[in-house]
């Protein structure tokens, strides 16, 4: 008898062990790396909430998918892991750089739109920029990229995505402006000591262009010239006039 009562005892804390209550509180720890706490924040409550409606992951993963919640939220790549026996969520958050900002424009120019490129190719919202320097995440300024809408596909998006990393850190503190013309001629305009210098890239070889041009701009600083125009367009003959000295 006593046996029996023991037995039962013991079945019936573990029933009442494993049975959670589904309104229960999670715990949840996040991190957040350079994404906009606000955001980031505001969508993990919502995950939270999710979750503990069936306390399942698949449900939480579910709505983000249905509900766009990556883009609404500024999200690149998220992972979100539970502990049963903590019964404890982790939230793991990554967001993009930002780039420039983008104008795209239709033929003639009369009607456009902004954007914010950023380090995967992507497109975001404007909000995106507003929001990081709120936080003081971003604090430097961005360049501004003008390109026709039949040019803003992912692969041309990329492309200059990739030439901006070419760049470099010193280059990208000089650029100010990026243009790309219907006939996917491209000009960088240069700030050097706030004097602008034009340099016009071409429509190919943007990726030895750039080189090119590091080592161009490095020789003319210890010149103590500032270039006024540089011509790549044709990288075998760089034309390069120059404007007043340092």
């Amino acid at each position: 008898m006593k046996l029996f009562f023991f037995f039962s005892l013991i079945f019936a804390q573990t029933l009442t062990a494993n049975i959670q209550p589904k309104n229960k509180e999670s715990k949840y720890r996040t991190f957040f790396g350079n994404c906009p706490s606000r955001t980031a924040g505001t969508l993990t409550l919502k995950l939270v909430k999710e979750f503990e409606k069936n306390r399942s992951l698949h449900d939480v993963k579910k709505i983000i998918l249905k509900e766009e919640l990556k883009d609404k939220h500024f999200i690149a790549s998220y992972k979100i892991n539970y502990d049963p026996l903590k019964d404890l969520l982790k939230f793991k958050f990554n967001c993009p750089k930002p780039l420039t900002k983008v104008q795209v424009y239709k033929d003639g120019g009369l009607d456009s739109y902004e954007a914010i490129l950023v380090d995967d190719g992507e497109l975001y919202d404007p909000t995106y920029e507003v929001i990081l320097r709120e936080e003081k995440k971003l604090t430097s300024p961005l360049p501004s990229l003008a390109l026709p809408v039949k040019l803003i596909d992912k692969e041309k998006r990329l492309e200059i995505t990739d030439l901006i990393h070419e760049m470099g850190h010193e280059l990208q503190s000089m650029t100010s402006e990026i243009i790309l013309d219907n006939s996917n001629e491209l000009t960088v305009i240069l700030s050097i000591n706030g004097s602008p210098t034009s340099t016009f890239f071409g429509d190919k070889q943007w990726s030895e262009k750039v080189k090119k041009l590091q080592k161009l701009i490095a020789h003319m600083k210890n010149k103590k010239k500032i270039p006024s125009v540089i011509n790549m367009t044709n990288l075998k003959k760089v034309v390069v006039r120059f404007s007043d000295k340092f």
